[in-house]
Order: C-alpha cells, then structure tokens, then sequence
C-alpha cells in the first residue's frame, strides 16, 4: 500500500509540475520553382520542398507564378511568334494638270518692283498599302511646286486611313497668290499675263505614315519621297500632263 501510494503522489507530483500540451500543428509545404525555370513559363517539376507550420492548423495556400496579365500575355507572344517584316506603303504620282498661269508686273509686300506669278494646279496620286496584316494612318503631307528654287504654290494631302492589301487615288490642289519671282522671274515673257514658253518646275513631296501591329506594341513609320520634273506648257492648259517616268522616288 506504502509504494501505491508513493506511487500516486509521483503521479500527482508530474501532473502539476508538466506544462498542457497544445494541439498539434499541421505542415504544409510551400513549392518554389528551381533556377532553372523561366519567368512567365509554367513550371511542372524540379521543385525545391520545404515544410512550415501552419498557425492554427489553417489549410494551406497555393501560389501559382503562370497568371500573366494581358499586357505581359501580349509581350510573351511577340517574343515567341515571329512577326513579318512591314511592308512598306507605295505611291505613285500620275498627273498635273494646270489651271491658271498668270505673270503679271507688280510689288511685293515691301514695294519692291518685280514680278508676280498666280497659279493653280490639281496633281494626282496612288497611295498603296502593299501590307497583308495592318492598315497604315497618313498624315497630313504638304506639297510644294517650285521654279527656279522659289515655291509657287503649296498644297496638302489630308490625313487618311489605307486598309490593309488596298489603294486609293488622292487629288490634291496646289495654289499660290501673286508670289514674287525677283531676279527668278527675269527670264520668264508673258503676253497678256500668259507666259509665252514653256516653264521648267519641280514637284516636291514627303508622304508620311504610321502602322500599329500588335495592338500598340510596334509602332513602324514609313516615308514616301518623290520629286518631279514637269514642263507647264501654255498651249495644254486644263489638260492633264502624265507624268509617268518624270518622277524619283527615295525612303
């Protein structure tokens, strides 16, 4: 009886003396891709393990690094697929045709004697886009025609959308008012305000344009630049005058 009782009192003794046991807490594992995996790529295996103690026994939570937003999607895309060279827009400049040609004596602005050319004109023009996948946005491109290194008159192509694999024909008006030649107009006779001879002019033109691939992801420009030798003939007035293989085209 001594040792039973002894033997409770050690019992007794160890349960008050031990701390309460908490509940166990349960492990989960946190899967981190290896070195030798990509960012923005799905990772399948070689993953590195290592377990940690859930507080409270909480379910444990996934973490997945293969979301990708729409702007990183688009990224990744146009670094995999191999996007086609652009396609450069062409243009062609078919014709002149002249309305008016006037020189006349006069002043410029400050008083200065000298004479005075007015003039109208209609030029026309291919644009195409040779693009099998975008469309291109032209701007505003201004022209001018010239004689003797002095502009005449000046013009503009209002700006316009080419769909893709299409062309449109483009008619754009070149005016000057009573614009002053100076020593340029020395060799220039007119009778009754008409020139007598032929006159030697030059068309200048730079058409501007803008594709957008991929959304806004590439953004490639173009440049189309022609110059034209043309003779205004006094005797083909409202006539147009072709100028096929009277023009040179650079990027």
């Amino acid at each position: 009886m001594s040792m039973l009782a002894k033997t409770d009192s050690e019992v007794s003794s160890l349960t008050q003396s031990s701390p309460a046991r908490s509940p166990r807490r349960a492990a989960y594992y946190v899967q981190s891709p290896s070195r030798d995996s990509h960012d923005g790529e799905k990772t399948t295996n070689s993953f590195h393990s290592s377990p940690l103690q859930s507080p409270m026994g909480s379910p444990p939570h996934s973490h997945s690094n293969s979301s990708l937003g729409p702007h990183s999607r688009e990224v990744f895309l146009h670094a995999l697929l191999p996007l086609p060279r652009p396609q450069k827009p062409s243009i062609t400049i078919k014709s002149i045709k002249f309305d008016n040609f006037v020189i006349q004596a006069g002043a410029d602005g400050s008083g200065v004697a000298t004479s005075l050319v007015s003039m109208n004109s209609t030029v026309k023009l291919a644009f195409r886009n040779t693009a099998t996948f975008f469309g291109v946005h032209v701007k505003p491109t201004p022209l001018d025609l010239s004689y003797s290194q002095l502009t005449l008159a000046t013009g503009t192509i209002r700006k316009f959308y080419q769909s893709r694999k299409s062309q449109r024909l483009v008619s754009v008006m070149l005016e000057g008012s009573n614009i002053p030649l100076y020593g340029g107009g020395a060799t220039l006779s007119s009778l009754n305000g008409a020139p007598v001879e032929a006159v030697s002019l030059k068309l200048n033109m730079m058409v501007r344009s803008r594709a957008y691939v991929l959304g806004k992801l590439v953004k490639p420009k173009f440049s189309n630049n022609a110059e034209c030798w043309i003779v205004m003939d006094p005797k083909k007035m409202y006539v147009p005058i072709s100028l096929k293989n009277k023009c040179t085209y650079t990027e």
